[in-house]
Formats: C-alpha cells, structure tokens, sequence
C-alpha cells in the first residue's frame, strides 16, 4: 500500500482539504484499498477539532466528503508510515524536517505541495485561515492531488510487472 500524508500548519484548512480531495479521488477511481491517505499539522492549537468552516462549506459545495477528519499533530512515526509528505507551504516543510530531524537527509520523500504544479511559478499554497480565499486553495489543491495521483499510477504500474 502506497501513503500519503498532507501537512500544513494547523491541520484544520489546507491539509484536510487535499486529503478529501485526494480520497474522493481514490474512491472515484476504486484505489482507497490501495493507497492510504491523511493529514497532520505542524502546530498542536486545534488538536481534535473538525476541518475550518470555510474548508467544510467548499468541500460540501463540490460534494466531497470529510467525515472523521479531525486535526493531528505531525508525530515521529509518520516518517516511516507515509511514502509521501506533503508539505503546503515552505515553512511546513521547514518545520517537518525539523521535527523528523536526520531521518529525511538524503530523502526526498518530504516534499513542498507546489513541487507537484511547477508550472504555477509559487513556492506556497496560500493559507485560507488568513487569506480567507478557499475557492484559490480548492483550485490548486485540486490541480496538485491530480498530478501526485498520476504520479503514483505510474508507480503502481512500474511495479505491476515485478509483482507477477
């Protein structure tokens, strides 16, 4: 089984939007069996509590469920339980490599969201909580979770062959 992790700041805008996102996707396409997905945050102020108000009402506007997701702190196992860390903005990465330490040197399996979309020429993903623009967030995390779930299709597919 393939992991993904999302990870922003307070695990309340960002991260559990890319993580209904991705999910949908993965039921959309029969693949939840195959590839396990979650968020955490960086900081611990909204430990337990459900996604933001502005993340649910455009999750509920583009039918996209959320339901169980509650906030989590970054923890040292999630090293070794996710393939992928998603980081949305620079100083999430900073901080993730931080708080895993000498485990992520010469791995790159901690990575900045915006990595996946290139081509949009910004280092972050805006943080709504502040911003108040969810509608640009669901764009680019849309745009982003298809990149990633192709990436991962293509890594599924490359190990098929050894498999049979």
């Amino acid at each position: 089984m393939i992991s993904v992790l999302f990870v922003c700041l307070g695990n309340i805008c960002r991260s559990p939007m890319a993580e209904a996102v991705f999910r949908h996707e993965l039921m959309a396409r029969g693949l939840e069996d195959v590839i396990k997905v979650d968020s955490a945050g960086t900081g611990d102020w909204h430990l337990g509590k459900v996604p933001h108000e502005g993340t649910r009402g455009l999750l509920d506007r583009h039918g996209i469920s959320y339901e169980g997701m509650r906030a989590r702190q970054v923890r040292l196992d999630d090293y070794d339980d996710y393939d992928y860390i998603v980081c949305m903005d620079t100083n999430n990465e900073r901080d993730v490599r931080q708080m895993l330490g000498s485990r992520c040197d010469g791995h790159d399996k901690v990575f900045k969201f915006m990595d996946l979309l290139p081509e949009r020429k910004t280092a972050d993903v805006p943080d709504p909580y502040y911003t108040g623009n969810f509608e640009e967030v669901y764009e680019l995390v849309s745009q982003g979770c298809a990149r990633l779930l192709e990436k991962i299709a293509e890594q599924l597919q490359e190990a098929e062959p050894a498999r049979s």
